[in-house]
């Protein structure tokens, strides 16, 4: 827990006579040891819970967590935010299930406010084919025990009163799917709440560190040749979203994963408009409304493989008609800024998390348009898959020699479709 003395108005005034100069370190910047017992590749999300879970849940605190870049400088600051668990497939609505319990009461035990404003998601439905659709998505929620409700456009004119619902709309709405207990997340206060806790257990974070080569010996792990040294360790976990390729690579292995491009954008504040999160449920427009008043909006990945986050205007000039054919009355409403984040597309649309052919490897990838809201999740299973060498459960299905025994995990027309590009 950092002091309370840093946060008194005395504190902050001493600092600011002195330039603000002699803060101590609020984020961790650890020197790397020789060896660990397991060493975890990407300081996001998925890497900093991962670190967190084995240290609290499985007393491994002689770990690592090495990202080539700032902690927190990937995906996990560069998403819309969106946290919900209303998938059709068991396995994915599961583990999302078990990572929105999490979210609840994460600020508690990590004693530090993720701001997690749980408004509800709202998918619009615009055909009676698409409304079958999520009245069989919404039974199979039932049957698993996860709340949801089908709307009528009456009912929707109700939560949502600047949604156009007449007739003559580009995209009539027929009907929704409503999940109340999603939401939305502060997402870079969850990469520095886990990255403090883990620190706090004994976990070394070690930012700007540059994984150059893993070495293998007789088929298993023997550690990390990186820009900082080589690191000795026979355990090795890839939670690097787009680089997990390249590094898996490294150890002899090419994963079944394409790079897109995401962009999403704000726009400048409005009063309160929008009080949960809106779907197109044709054009995998999504919108909410954060808590400086802008419009945060997301949409389809560019279409062709990327490395880079800067992104071109035509996906923001569809996400601005997504958003007029819902809502008309924001025309006069300016974008303030936009942004991109590089994702890992896998080939059925559904994550990777596993271990691999190659003894003490494991992978974390392929989370395509989700890989925020399983946080939580991911970094219990990954760290019990280091900690004990088993697969649990929740991982089963996403299993890596799924792509050759056939058993994919298709949550297509449930979300944005990973097959658009494929």
């Amino acid at each position: 827990m950092l002091r309370r003395s840093r946060y008194s108005a005395f504190a902050l005034a001493t600092h600011a006579l002195r330039g603000h100069r002699g803060w101590s370190r609020a984020i961790p910047d650890d020197e790397p040891s020789a060896g660990y017992d397991a060493v975890i590749v990407g300081a996001g999300g998925h890497g900093l819970a991962t670190a967190y879970y084995l240290a609290r849940d499985h007393d491994m605190t002689n770990i690592a967590v090495v990202d080539r870049g700032y902690l927190g400088g990937g995906n996990i600051t560069r998403n819309t935010a969106i946290v919900r668990s209303n998938y059709f497939l068991p396995s994915r609505r599961d583990i999302t299930s078990l990572a929105l319990g999490e979210w609840e009461r994460l600020s508690t035990d990590l004693n530090f406010n993720i701001m997690f404003s749980q408004h509800g998601i709202l998918n619009l439905a615009h055909s009676n084919g698409q409304l079958d659709d999520f009245a069989r998505r919404a039974n199979a929620m039932a049957v698993a025990g996860v709340e949801s409700k089908l709307l009528e456009p009456d009912q929707i004119a109700e939560l949502v009163p600047r949604l156009d619902l007449s007739p003559a709309a580009r995209f009539p709405v027929k009907g929704g799917l409503l999940q109340p207990r999603a939401g939305t997340i502060r997402h870079d206060a969850v990469a520095w709440g886990y990255a403090r806790a883990a620190s706090a257990l004994g976990v070394d974070i070690i930012p700007h560190c540059d994984v150059e080569r893993i070495r293998t010996s007789g088929g298993k792990v023997a550690g990390l040749d990186t820009s900082r040294g080589f690191i000795a360790t026979d355990q090795v976990a890839l939670a690097a979203s787009a680089g997990t390729s390249r590094l898996a690579a490294m150890a002899g292995l090419e994963l079944p994963i394409e790079n897109h491009l995401l962009q999403a954008a704000v726009s400048e504040p409005l009063a309160p408009t929008l009080d949960m999160i809106v779907t197109h449920g044709l054009l995998n427009f999504y919108v909410s409304q954060t808590d400086k008043g802008e419009l945060l909006m997301g949409g389809n990945i560019d279409g062709y493989n990327a490395q880079g986050s800067r992104g071109g205007l035509p996906p923001l000039e569809e996400v601005a008609r997504a958003c007029l054919s819902l809502f008309p009355s924001l025309g006069r409403v300016r974008l303030l800024r936009s942004w991109g984040g590089v994702v890992d597309m896998s080939m059925d649309g559904s994550p990777i998390l596993s271990h691999t052919p190659v003894e003490g490897l494991s992978i974390n990838a392929g989370w395509c348009y989700g890989g925020f809201k399983p946080t939580p999740a991911v970094g219990i299973v990954l760290a019990e898959m280091i900690a004990t060498g088993r697969t649990p459960e929740l991982a089963s299905a996403f299993r890596l020699n799924r792509f050759h025994t056939g058993r994919i995990v298709p949550e297509e027309g449930h979300g944005p479709s990973p097959w658009k590009y494929h």
